[in-house]
């Protein structure tokens, strides 16, 4: 008998630790760890200054690093040495790409490289085709496409007219308008979306024409309110709902399973669209952060208010599944780990400071094929970083 009992027993527990809600507890997705690598990338050559690091790039090719040196707020010690004042840096060229060590294997661009060169740089991609995409978010900016070496092969124009204080935007337009410096390319159906205002827009790749657009929660064109929408005051909790995309638009981002992930930092979220513009879901990263939006938020230089909001960009992780997204929230300076299906926040990464792994305003981020994590900041920290992975993704 006391045999029997203890098969039972055994049986017991066996069925008790198969239940259902505790084999959903075993199965909890583990975030993945990373360590920066303090001696990447090297100096840059010939004395140029590292400055903001708006925007980085992933050449899927080589896995070389393509990222953005904007030099708009340069300090003066920084570039001390075009006038031979001091024994330090000079103005580098606002496109670099650099190899798996580090090291430059092209530079170019900057002011005055060509007549249409974007003022307020904002995002790098590099394509599959050996093609260099860069784009700025003030209004006579656009997307342009150059060669690897520097070559402008094609504009995407598409800029409101020049000098008129009449010109008024909405959320209808799709001819031109300003802000065109956030967007993604899609090389399996040859488009580029672009986020503008409270909507992405779609337009054909090749030949630039309007293809398709939407707004918050999948609302056509045609419904997006033009009104500005209402701020909150912050009282530790989420932002209050609203059906509407929540500006500043911070990326575009499409999966390997097609969907689209755009982040609102007015509204600490991102929403998921199917490429026709099918709602799919939301979901809030760090949502009791005061969002863009709330009251008394300040910009990039503000002398009072902190920024605000959480969702800057976004990388997805590179495995088949793409298991893992990982935002950069510049607000309080980590990167944020998800779990990409279900959009749970399962662990993090970063805190606020000068040293190697920390950030200060974290504005850019993105993930090579072998997994490594690139970061970029902007304000007075003005680099890039490399955060290796330590464990199995």
């Amino acid at each position: 008998m006391r045999h029997v009992a203890g098969i039972l027993a055994i049986t017991v527990l066996v069925a008790v630790l198969s239940a259902p809600g505790l084999r959903s507890q075993t199965k909890q997705p583990v975030a993945p760890i990373f360590k920066v690598d303090p001696f990447w990338p090297k100096w840059l050559p010939n004395r140029w200054s590292m400055q903001q690091v708006t925007g980085i790039g992933i050449d899927p090719q080589d896995d070389h690093i393509w990222f953005i040196n904007r030099a708009a707020a340069a300090n003066p010690d920084e570039i001390g040495g075009d006038l031979n004042k001091i024994d330090c840096c000079v103005r580098g060229p606002e496109i670099i790409e650099l190899d798996q060590q580090g090291n430059v294997v092209h530079a170019w661009g900057g002011p005055g490289y060509i007549p249409e060169w974007p003022t307020a740089l904002q995002t790098v991609i590099a394509d599959s085709k050996g093609f260099i995409w860069v784009s700025g978010t003030a209004a006579q900016d656009s997307i342009l496409k150059f060669t690897k070496d520097g070559v402008l092969v094609w504009d995407f124009g598409h800029r409101p007219p020049k000098d008129n204080p009449a010109f008024k935007e909405n959320n209808q337009m799709t001819d031109y308008f300003v802000s065109k410096g956030r967007f993604q390319l899609d090389e399996v159906a040859n488009e580029i979306y672009i986020i503008n205002q409270r909507r992405v827009v779609i337009y054909d790749l090749t030949t630039g024409a309007f293809k398709r657009g939407w707004g918050g929660h999948g609302m056509p064109l045609s419904e997006i309110t033009n009104d500005p929408l209402p701020t909150y005051k912050w009282t530790g909790r989420p932002p209050p709902d609203e059906k509407n995309l929540v500006p500043d638009l911070h990326f575009v981002e499409i999966s390997k399973d097609r969907k689209v992930y755009i982040g609102e930092r007015g509204q600490n979220r991102i929403e998921v669209f199917s490429t026709d513009g099918r709602f799919l879901q939301e979901f809030y990263v760090s949502p009791n952060t005061p969002s863009q939006r709330a009251e008394d938020c300040g910009g990039l230089y503000h002398p009072k208010f902190p920024p605000c909001g959480t969702t800057y960009k976004l990388a997805l992780s590179r495995d088949p599944q793409q298991k893992y997204a990982y935002v950069a929230d510049g607000t309080n300076d980590k990167v944020w780990i998800l779990d990409r299906q279900s959009g749970g926040t399962i662990g993090s990464f970063g805190r606020n400071g000068t040293y190697a792994g920390q950030f200060h305003w974290i504005n850019a981020i993105a993930m090579d094929s072998r997994g490594n994590l690139y970061t970029g900041e902007v304000e007075e920290n003005k680099r890039i970083q490399k955060f290796v992975p330590v464990t199995a993704r």
